[in-house]
């Protein structure tokens, strides 16, 4: 067993840890503890989760495709898993300023024997599966540190330090992290994960794919009058208030008991440095074919997340020694099917047989699992993203070529030799002096709110006097350049309020963090036109706690 790469810090040693309670990284410790019982050994897997419970930052939209699921727990239903709501219609529209046109919902987008669901929910009902199976879940506890050893092969991870001030000096509450040491470690941190983002520079693991291109995805639970509900109704719009350069799109699910999810995805690689994709979803919201469902209704959550949309081609390297990359860090997303927990839980599920079968063959420290990679590509989840390859990057030229793209691509099942290419989403920002500011109506507080509202619905919190979480490599390039440059972009790409521009009075503007009000959605890390922004988890529980997203 190596020792604790710090003397301060106590270890314990697994056979497999995994990084994060998402629907890959609890499908993965399922499946691994299934095999070890099938096979009459002894597995010791264990879960860090930064979210102060399983689920508490998890955010989905969500229609479930049950098929890993039925793979993984075929009793599922037996068993109260919380999918009690078949989707039982679709509907596809594309908006114009005041009107809507109906159009066919594309092959992708039809959703006969799925799910609406609350994502959170489901992952606490996983967990509950995998602790009875064994698994050590450890909620609360955030992996900060990735433990090498002396030949460079990933040997654990290690908990973040507490009791650290804000000037980064040690307090009387001071506790070192904890090192977790296991011969295979399993990143599942969802999208941009950031020990993932080290593992992609230190192993240069995008060397021959391309850049990951991202989405932001805002969503809000309202619970609306009993007579518009109509439950089972996927709707999904694209055109208004997009313009038509711009990739993105909403979704409005009809769950149960008369809640419904509305939410709304903005391409993070538009061009205008003035848009806030918070605005854009506060104003699709007073369409005049969407606001009605609204009226009279109640706001329950709100939250954001980036996801990844870079599909097949945007795939890293997803082993390396000691470890591996499964479900949205590496970016297994179904863009065309608005979906990816299905294939998050089968590549978690593949990971843990190929590991499985690793490591009973051998007991070193630090070897690569090259067989997950050779394994993904004999299942349905490999062929499902290769069809779909060129769907997304297809609006890369707009939402008419888009749209003829993804038409021809759906009718040669994707089967056409070429491959279009994704871009890095930092590089498409134009500079301000190319594009007018964006005129947002004011929110009315009925229909459409402010930030710092919608963030207190989310219930984020950090604990007062700790570092901030929220990094910037140069202090000065947000007033140096950015602001002259970009106009500041964080201001309004941020949908939580963290980056604001104060001005003074005889004395240069400021750039303000309110890292306090940080959803952990990770757009900054992503948009950033300098890519001057590190995200990094703070300490504890700190951060959304979603009931039911």
């Amino acid at each position: 067993m190596p020792e604790s790469r710090r003397s301060d810090r106590e270890n314990m040693e697994y056979d497999v840890v995994i990084i994060g309670a998402g629907p890959s990284g609890l499908s993965c410790a399922i499946r691994l503890k299934q095999l070890a019982a099938e096979k009459g050994t002894d597995l010791n897997v264990c879960i860090l989760e930064k979210g102060s419970e399983i689920g508490a930052h998890i955010l989905s939209g969500a229609v479930f495709e049950p098929r890993a699921l039925d793979e993984l727990i075929p009793d599922w239903k037996d068993k109260g898993a919380p999918l009690t709501c078949p989707a039982t219609k679709d509907k596809f529209t594309f908006l114009t300023k005041n009107g809507a046109i109906p159009l066919p919902a594309p092959p992708q987008m039809h959703n006969k024997g799925n799910y609406i669901i609350s994502l959170g929910n489901l992952c606490r009902w996983l967990g509950e599966q995998a602790e009875t199976l064994g698994v050590e879940i450890f909620p609360g506890f955030a992996a900060a540190e990735i433990l090498y050893d002396d030949q460079g092969a990933v040997i654990g991870v290690a908990t973040g330090d507490m009791g650290i001030d804000e000037h980064g000096q040690k307090t009387d509450q001071f506790e070192p992290g904890m090192e977790l040491h296991a011969r295979q470690t399993i990143f599942a941190e969802g999208c941009h994960g950031s020990l993932t983002k080290m593992l992609i520079e230190k192993y240069d693991l995008r060397a021959n794919s391309d850049p990951q291109t991202y989405g932001l995805g805002i969503k809000e639970i309202w619970e609306v009058d009993p007579a518009k509900h109509k439950q089972g109704l996927c709707q999904h719009t694209i055109g208004w208030p997009m313009d038509k350069q711009t990739y993105g799109g909403s979704w409005i699910y009809h769950m149960e008991d008369n809640m419904i999810s509305i939410g709304f995805v903005v391409g993070l690689d538009y061009k205008n440095p003035y848009l806030s994709p918070y605005e854009e979803m506060q104003r699709f919201k007073t369409h005049p074919k969407i606001k009605p469902l609204l009226e009279g209704g109640k706001r329950i959550a709100y939250g954001a997340r980036a996801l990844a949309e870079g599909g097949f081609q945007s795939l890293p390297k997803l082993t390396f020694g000691g470890g591996l990359l499964i479900g949205d860090t590496a970016g297994f997303l179904n863009v065309p099917k608005i979906k990816g927990n299905h294939t998050a839980m089968k590549s978690g599920m593949v990971a843990a047989e190929s590991v499985f079968a690793h490591l009973v063959k051998t007991q070193d420290w630090g070897k690569e699992c090259t067989e997950y990679t050779d394994n993904l590509k004999n299942t349905w989840l490999w062929d499902e993203l290769k069809s779909v390859r060129n769907i997304r990057p297809g609006f890369h030229k707009g939402l008419l070529a888009g749209l003829i793209n993804a038409a021809i691509e759906t009718l040669t099942g994707g089967k056409r030799a070429h491959t279009l290419t994704n871009h890095a989403d930092h590089t498409q920002l134009d500079k301000a002096a190319a594009h007018m500011p964006i005129d947002y109506p004011k929110p009315d507080g009925i229909i459409t709110f402010d930030k710092l509202t919608s963030v207190q619905l989310s219930n984020t919190n950090h604990a007062e006097n700790q570092p901030c979480h929220l990094k910037l490599k140069d202090p000065s390039i947000p007033i140096s350049i950015n602001l002259p440059e970009y106009a500041e972009p964080a201001q309004r790409y941020c949908p939580a309020g963290v980056y604001e521009i104060i001005e003074q009075e005889g004395a240069e503007p400021k750039l303000q963090i309110n890292s306090q009000n940080c959803v952990h959605c990770k757009t900054c890390d992503i948009k950033d036109p300098s890519q001057n922004i590190t995200w990094c988890v703070p300490q504890g529980t700190d951060g959304p706690n979603y009931p039911g997203m």
